[in-house]
C-alpha cells in the first residue's frame, strides 16, 4: 500500500515508520521546517504533498492520504470530492476543536450537561466579568495550534489567580494575535476520554476508555503540557461511549468525517460534563493505543474505508505510556544549545519486543545512531501492557529505564490516580 502523511511536525512518525518496516510505500511532507528533520535517515519525505497526489491515485484503494492535525479539514474533504482516500477528520471535525462555544453547543443539543462557558476575544471584558463573578474557572484558548502551556486552571474561589494571569496576558501580548478563549466553570470529578474511529458512516468499535496525565511534573504539579502520560482501555467503555460520543455519530456522517475522535470529559455523581474534542489522533495516545491493537494500522484503515468490518481486534486490559522528554520541554527557547543532537543509548538486556513498545517522537538517525532532533525535546512515549493498570504501569516504567539520554525526564506517578480512585469511582456511579 501507499501512504502519504501530511502534517506540520511529523506527529504520527512513528506509525509511518511501523508502515514503511511491514512494507509498504511511505511518503511525509512535514510543513514545519524546525521539524524536518525528525525521523530523519528513517522515512522518505517530500516537500510538496501536492506533487504527490499523482503517485498516490495509481495506488488505487491501496493509496492512502494521513492528515495529521485539525487544521486542514476543509483540504481533505476537497480531496475526499476527488476520489482519493483520506483519513484524517473533516472541516466539520475542525470546528469541533477549534472552536470550543461551538462544540460544547452540539453537545448540549443532544442533552448532555454543560459547565458554564464564556467567551471572550478581549481580555478586558473578561478581566471584568471576573471581578463581578468570582469562582473557579478553567482558562482555555480556542485554536488547535494554541500552546497548551497558555490554558490554566483557576485555583482560587475569588478568582483572583486568574484575574492577575489575565491582566498579565493583557500587559504582555506579546506578537500574538487577538486573543480568543474561553472560562469554563470549574467541575470537580473524574477526569476521563472516550475515542473511537469513524469510518465516514459509523463509528468501529470497541471504543477506547483513556486518562491523560496532563501536567509536566510528578504529584500534578508544573505546566499543562498537553500529554506526559496516559491509562488507556479498549475495555469497558460501553457506556460512557454511549452516552456521549456516540450521540455524534449522525453529524459526523453528514460532515464527512473518518478518522479518530476523541471527547474528554469530567464525570462526577451528577452525570457527564464534557470538555472538548479531539478531531484527529492523539499524540501520543495513537501509540499507546497502538500498543492493545491485535492488528496493524494498515488492516484498519483498509477496513475503514471500505467499510466492511466494525471491529477492531484488541486486547484486553490496559496499556500505559509514559512520555519522555529532555529540555527545554515543553518550550523551544534554547533546545539547540541543551539538548538537541544527543544520542540515544540502551541499557543492555534490551529485547526486541522492548523496542517495538518504545515510540519515537523527535528523533532522528544520524552516521547510524539516534539523536534528538526537533524543536521542543519530546522524544517518544515508552508503553506498557497488562492485565491491571499497575502492571501496565511497571512495565511502562521498565522499559523508560531502559532509556539512556542526557538529561532525561518523565513523570513518575502516571496511572497512579487511576488506580488509586478513578477506575472505583467510576464503578461506584455506574458508568463502569
Amino acid at each position: 500500500m501507499r501512504f502519504l502523511g501530511i502534517g506540520d511536525y511529523n506527529d504520527l512518525g512513528a506509525m509511518y515508520y511501523g508502515l514503511a518496516r511491514r512494507g509498504h510505500e511511505v511518503r511525509v511532507c512535514v510543513a514545519n521546517p524546525a521539524y524536518r528533520d525528525v525521523y530523519g535517515g528513517m522515512l522518505d519525505f517530500t516537500a510538496d504533498w501536492q506533487a504527490e497526489l499523482g503517485w498516490l491515485r495509481e495506488a488505487g484503494e491501496d493509496g492512502i492520504a494521513l492528515f495529521e492535525s485539525a487544521t486542514q479539514g476543509q483540504t481533505q474533504d476537497a480531496l475526499r470530492r476527488e476520489g482519493f482516500q483520506v483519513i484524517g477528520g473533516s472541516a466539520f471535525g475542525d470546528r469541533l476543536e477549534a472552536d470550543r462555544a461551538f462544540g460544547q453547543q452540539v453537545l448540549q443539543g443532544f442533552g448532555l450537561r454543560l459547565a458554564v462557558t464564556h467567551g471572550f476575544t478581549a481580555y478586558a471584558p473578561a478581566l471584568d466579568f471576573l471581578r463581578r463573578k468570582g469562582g473557579r474557572y478553567v482558562l482555555k484558548f480556542n485554536g488547535a495550534d494554541n500552546p497548551r502551556t497558555r490554558n490554566y486552571i483557576g485555583e482560587l474561589d475569588d478568582a483572583s489567580d486568574m484575574l492577575a494571569l489575565l491582566a498579565t496576558y493583557a500587559a504582555y501580548p506579546g506578537t500574538r494575535e487577538q486573543p480568543d478563549f474561553v472560562l469554563m466553570e470549574f467541575v470537580q470529578g473524574v477526569e476521563a476520554g472516550v475515542g473511537a474511529y469513524f469510518n465516514g458512516s459509523e463509528f468501529l468499535s470497541p471504543a477506547c476508555l483513556d486518562f491523560e496525565h496532563k501536567r509536566f511534573f510528578t504529584g500534578e504539579l508544573g505546566e499543562l503540557t498537553g500529554e506526559m502520560g496516559t491509562i488507556v482501555s479498549y475495555r469497558g467503555s460501553d457506556k460512557l461511549f454511549a452516552a456521549s460520543l456516540a450521540k455524534m455519530a449522525p453529524l459526523l456522517r453528514e460532515g464527512g468525517y473518518c478518522g479518530y475522535i476523541n471527547l474528554n470529559m469530567i464525570v462526577n455523581e451528577e452525570g457527564l460534563w464534557p470538555l472538548e474534542f479531539t478531531s484527529r489522533f492523539g499524540y501520543p495516545g495513537f501509540a499507546i493505543c497502538e500498543a492493545l491493537h491485535e492488528e496493524a494500522w494498515d488492516r484498519i484503515f483498509r477496513r475503514m474505508l471500505r467499510k466492511d468490518g466494525l471491529q477492531v481486534a484488541t486486547r484486553a486490559g490496559y496499556a500505559a505510556g509514559v512520555v519522555l522528554t529532555v529540555p527545554p520541554f515543553p518550550y523551544t527557547h534554547g533546545y539547540d544549545e541543551l539538548s538537541k543532537g544527543a544520542p540515544l543509548s540502551f541499557r543492555p538486556g534490551m529485547t526486541a519486543a522492548d523496542h517495538a513498545a518504545l515510540y519515537y517522537a523527535e528523533v532522528e538517525r544520524r552516521g547510524g545512531h539516534l539523536v534528538t532532533s526537533g524543536s521542543t525535546g519530546y522524544v517518544g512515549v515508552a508503553t506498557g501492557t497488562g492485565d491491571t493498570v499497575g502492571a501496565a504501569r511497571d512495565a511502562a516504567y521498565a522499559l523508560a529505564r531502559q532509556v539512556v539520554l542526557p538529561n532525561l525526564r518523565y513523570r513518575t506517578d502516571i496511572g497512579e490516580r487511576v488506580e488509586r480512585s478513578d477506575l472505583r469511582r467510576l464503578a461506584e456511579w455506574g458508568w463502569l
